[in-house]
């Protein structure tokens, strides 16, 4: 995984997991890597691994099973998806709009160019 600046590791690596929820790798009560694996996996400090799934504990995104790991807390794809709609809905959908007026992009383009891109695998 690259890292970048603009936000803490473990805060990316935390979002990392989200993006792999909602993309079905994991479902509900599936068993996710351990804090070491997961620390290895993304060649990071196992330290860095533990603030991540303690911060998606505290979000009740994942669980702990003592001696058995973390697993995903059931409806924790469509609380992700919630949180996430919201916060494009407000940080980024405002900042598109604006810059879709000064370059004078319409819906219309924005609905063309979408289409296009509905073959492409994201």
């Amino acid at each position: 995984m690259i890292f970048t600046n603009d936000k803490a590791i473990y805060i990316q690596m935390a979002d990392r997991l989200c993006d792999e929820i909602l993309a079905g790798k994991y479902k509900d009560d599936d068993r996710i890597p351990s804090v070491r694996e997961y620390a290895v996996m993304l060649e990071v400090n196992a330290n860095t691994a533990v603030k991540a799934f303690d911060e998606l504990s505290r979000a009740n995104i994942i669980y702990n099973k003592r001696g058995l790991g973390y697993f995903v807390t059931p409806g924790a794809k469509k609380q992700i998806l919630k949180e996430r709609k919201q916060e494009f809905m407000k940080e980024r959908l405002p900042e598109l709009f604006r810059q879709m007026q000064l370059l004078d992009i319409t819906i219309d383009d924005v609905a063309k160019a979408y289409n296009s891109l509905q073959n492409v695998k994201v």
